[in-house]
């Protein structure tokens, strides 16, 4: 982003009770679109870990303890719907785990995991549709792993945890759109 719109001056410094372990697909990490690292940028507790290099691969064992209740955000036919009630069903502080990369690298991400197809999967009520417009979501209903985090969050944590987070996206999208013609970018 061209330092004259970015949005840093916009973004919070978050230390939720929620730890977020984000599993970034390795071709997602260049990707200018990529939006988990706004994500990290807003959460303290907040790790990436790259997937699909066959030199490293990738461990999630520490977040199967038990001692947190872990959860991945996704989609799946499986998968319980996020709410209050859903997570009143168990007090343990949550570990959110979120697959990153486009919907066919993520939804392969469970199979390829050591560990992860035998998570819980969440998925988000039903709600607005996504207000990312840097990139054509081919899933009905898809939102950008920014989106998907800050709606979690905002059931998890409360309410105003998604406000203050959906502030700097909102700007980020708008201001990205405003490089490529689409837009003017916001005052502020």
């Amino acid at each position: 982003m061209h330092a004259a719109l970015c949005v840093c001056s916009l973004v919070p410094s978050l230390a939720l009770g929620t730890r977020v372990v984000v599993l970034m697909h390795r071709r997602e990490r260049s990707k200018t679109t990529a939006t988990a690292h706004l994500a990290a940028l807003a959460l303290e507790h907040l790790e990436i870990r790259i997937h699909g290099d066959p030199a490293r691969p990738i461990d999630v064992a520490d977040l199967l303890t038990g001692e947190r209740r872990a959860l991945l955000l996704f989609p799946t036919e499986t998968a319980s719907v996020l709410t209050p009630e859903y997570l009143a069903r168990d007090d343990r502080p949550v570990t959110l785990i979120v697959p990153d990369g486009n919907w066919g690298q993520a939804r392969r991400m469970p199979k390829r995991i050591a560990g992860l197809s035998e998570l819980p999967a969440i998925t988000l009520p039903d709600g607005e549709p996504s207000r990312y417009q840097l990139r054509h979501e081919p899933v009905q209903g898809g939102l950008a792993t920014y989106e998907a985090i800050s709606r979690a969050l905002g059931i998890i944590e409360g309410p105003s945890v998604r406000q203050a987070l959906d502030k700097p996206f909102d700007a980020m999208v708008a201001r990205t759109l405003s490089t490529r013609g689409r837009r003017k970018p916001p005052a502020g």
